[in-house]
């Protein structure tokens, strides 16, 4: 009876320690787990998370920085251009302004010059003593007559410097063309306030009283102690053409 007590007493040990042993491995198994879940878990999140995190900054910093810089050109290109365009349409309408206003008033002060006062002279008819006066300060017949190469300086020379003078004198003078049959001669006439029109031939300042049809050096009145000599040619008188 001893040998099955201790049988009995040596089942009785293994199951026992087979029961503990099975009860703390169990035990630890789950302690082990539970702790190593946790800390796997724990440590797998932190280390996953900053991964993650570090990751996806950067990537999302680089899209971000290029969309955020693409945006940001084509609306300041925009607005620069925009902005640019006003201030450049501003000034250059302002400078054009300027400019075109001086150079507007200048042209038009210029030609409202020339057309309101024609070239700076005031002519008029000036009286029959004022063209004696005129003519007797006038140089014009002290000139000295020229027919050779086509004429250098004729009678139409005489009448166009005569006239000019007058002019610079304020005194409205005409030149006149007295035509012959083939040929014709160049005098001078002023209209007078008080004597009408009356005519001079300006080689030498002597009145002239010019008709149709009459010869022209009988229609010259020369002064006392001159006379006004006949021409080898036909000087009749054909037409009178008096041009202001």
């Amino acid at each position: 009876m001893i040998w099955l007590r201790r049988i009995l007493i040596s089942v009785a040990v293994i199951v026992l320690l087979g029961g503990g042993g099975y009860f703390l491995y169990d035990n630890a198994y789950t302690s082990g787990e539970s702790s190593g879940y946790d800390t796997g878990y724990s440590e797998g999140h932190e280390t996953g998370y900053l991964s993650g995190e570090e990751d996806g900054y950067s990537e999302g910093e680089v899209e971000g920085y290029a969309s955020g810089m693409k945006d940001g050109y084509s609306e300041g290109e925009q607005d620069g251009y925009l902005s640019g365009k006003a201030d450049g349409y501003e000034e250059g309408e302002t400078a054009g302004y300027i400019e075109g206003e001086a150079d507007g008033y200048e042209s038009g002060y210029e030609e409202g010059i020339e057309d309101g006062l024609g070239h700076g002279y005031t002519l008029r008819d000036p009286t029959y003593q004022e063209v004696i006066a005129f003519l007797s300060q006038d140089k014009t017949d002290e000139n000295q007559y020229d027919g050779s190469s086509y004429g250098v300086y004729v009678c139409s020379h005489y009448a166009r410097d005569v006239c000019d003078n007058a002019e610079q004198a304020g005194f409205r003078c005409a030149f006149v063309e007295v035509r012959y049959m083939d040929s014709g001669h160049a005098i001078i006439a002023f209209d007078t306030i008080d004597e009408g029109v009356v005519f001079f031939e300006p080689q030498n300042d002597w009145a002239v009283k010019p008709v149709i049809d009459k010869r022209f050096y009988q229609c010259v009145e020369p002064e006392e102690g001159y006379y006004y000599e006949e021409p080898d040619y036909d000087d009749t008188i054909k037409d009178i053409l008096v041009i202001w």
